[in-house]
């Protein structure tokens, strides 16, 4: 394999070995000896990379391969360029490639692409990868569009959290696509999408509790004793009826790890924190986990009885 070929993601196009002189006869050789793993028609991965790559990486190689073989007309878009500037995969169907065409009209499926037609004004794109890519808030809705609520929810969380888009510029973009079939679907995804949301799983938590209609609670709550002084940043909490929830995830974990800790000693940190809150606020402290998530019939019984006790 000539290494110039293959891109940092270990993508490499037919055209591009061909042209090298490695042709099919020797491609299709490659592939039953393990060198490269096809990803649609015309563009193929090293092996050594597709294995060590997850879904969502694997998912990224197709749509680098499929940029590439396209030229300036499409734009990817929709959950493909939401994974592309770094948005969460949960439940996201990683099969299909998504482009928007910005010339030619018509939607189609074909060899793992999905095309889809929209109207894209000069603001909605911008150049990532030397290829168009939707720009944020137009990717944000868009994916939310094709996603089913709960993953669409977690897709606009991500894209306020990291600062590529607000909650006004998404509603103002809504306004431009009224017309659009999706306009209501996502109207009603977007009044449950909450700036504060640090992984899936808050997410998911502040959707939960709006599914059972739960006072709507405070999200990254700094807490501070009578000096003022900063106990800690809370997951949620009801200031008012003196609870706390915290999700008790790897994910946080590791976002919250200084330089040279184990997790043991993070863990016990966590711990300490969490006491600290407990002696010198009295407040209540719940922690939860993916499994009260799954099914949460005993944790909404519990924070029920809280909020009405505190109440």
């Amino acid at each position: 394999m000539l290494p110039h070929l293959i891109d940092d993601l270990g993508v490499v196009l037919r055209r591009d070995l061909v042209a090298a002189g490695i042709d099919d006869n020797a491609i299709a050789r490659r592939c039953r000896g393990g060198e490269l793993t096809r990803l649609r028609q015309g563009v193929y991965a090293t092996t050594t990379a597709y294995a060590a790559a997850d879904a969502a990486a694997r998912h990224l190689m197709l749509c680098r391969g499929v940029m590439r073989l396209y030229g300036p007309d499409v734009a990817l878009s929709h959950t493909s360029a939401a994974l592309a500037y770094g948005a969460p995969a949960w439940r996201v169907p990683l099969d299909l490639a998504h482009v928007t065409g910005l010339e030619t009209p018509g939607t189609r499926t074909q060899a793992r692409v999905r095309h889809h037609e929209g109207v894209c004004r000069v603001s909605d794109i911008s150049r990532r990868d030397r290829h168009w890519i939707t720009a944020p808030t137009r990717t944000a809705l868009d994916a939310a569009a094709v996603l089913a609520r709960d993953p669409a929810v977690c897709v606009l969380d991500w894209f306020l959290q990291a600062g590529l888009t607000t909650l006004q510029e998404c509603r103002s973009m809504l306004l431009v696509r009224r017309e659009w079939s999706d306009h209501l679907d996502l109207t009603l995804k977007l009044d449950h999408a909450r700036e504060g949301s640090q992984s899936v799983a808050e997410s998911r938590c502040h959707l939960l509790f709006d599914d059972h209609g739960l006072p709507r609670p405070t999200q990254q709550l700094e807490v501070r004793d009578e000096r003022g002084w900063l106990l800690g940043i809370v997951d949620f909490a009801w200031p008012e009826h003196r609870l706390v929830v915290e999700f008790d995830g790897k994910e946080k974990y590791h976002r919250h790890r200084r330089d040279g800790e184990s997790i043991e000693q993070m863990v016990m940190r966590e711990k300490d924190r969490e006491d600290r809150i407990r002696a010198v606020t009295g407040w209540t402290v719940i922690r939860i986990s993916w499994a009260d998530l799954e099914d949460p019939r005993l944790l909404i019984a519990r924070l029920r009885r809280h909020l009405a006790a505190a109440a």
